[in-house]
């Protein structure tokens, strides 16, 4: 994988310059990522284990698919291209579900977070999604109470509310 060069955001949510991807890890620089829970039209959300060459939380439960905003990117643009990337979830519109702040000894962002309904074929990337399936959203919030050092830490952080809330009706 190329070295991206990733947009670095202050505490304000602003882009405060960039640094390319290795280095931002590296020093656990703060910067943006999309974060995108896919659902399809009964309500299910893709639930997916990551690989275990995966940089951040390899090898954990994810339901959000997503990743670094580039330097230069827009927000909405990166959430677009993180679903087609690692899901195959192409055409879509995502809803804009307002940001979140997340930050553990691995990494420090800036979540963006966004919803879309996808009734298509699920398609993996090979390098960052090793396995996946359908849940509804009871079923995962129980998994994620049952589980909880199964999944990745910041996806239930900046999505735990919103996800019970979606349980709760």
């Amino acid at each position: 994988m190329a070295d991206e060069e990733v947009a670095l955001y202050d505490e304000t949510g602003r882009v405060s310059g960039s640094a390319p991807r290795s280095v931002m890890r590296a020093r656990n620089l703060r910067h943006a990522a999309s974060s995108v829970v896919v659902r399809d039209p009964t309500g299910r959300i893709y639930l997916h284990r990551r690989t275990t060459t995966k940089d951040v939380y390899p090898g954990l439960l994810d339901f959000a698919a997503g990743g670094v905003v580039l330097a230069g990117e827009d927000p909405d643009v990166g959430a677009v291209r993180e679903a087609e990337e690692e899901l195959g979830v192409s055409g879509v519109a995502p809803e804009r579900l307002g940001v979140a702040d997340y930050a553990d000894d691995a990494t420090s962002y800036r979540a963006f977070r966004y919803v879309v309904v996808w009734d298509g074929e699920v398609r993996w990337q090979p390098e960052e999604v090793a396995w996946g399936e359908w849940v509804t959203v009871e079923d995962l919030v129980a998994r994620i109470d049952d589980e909880p050092e199964s999944f990745v830490p910041d996806s239930v952080a900046v999505w735990s509310a919103i996800v019970r809330a979606w349980a709760a009706g």
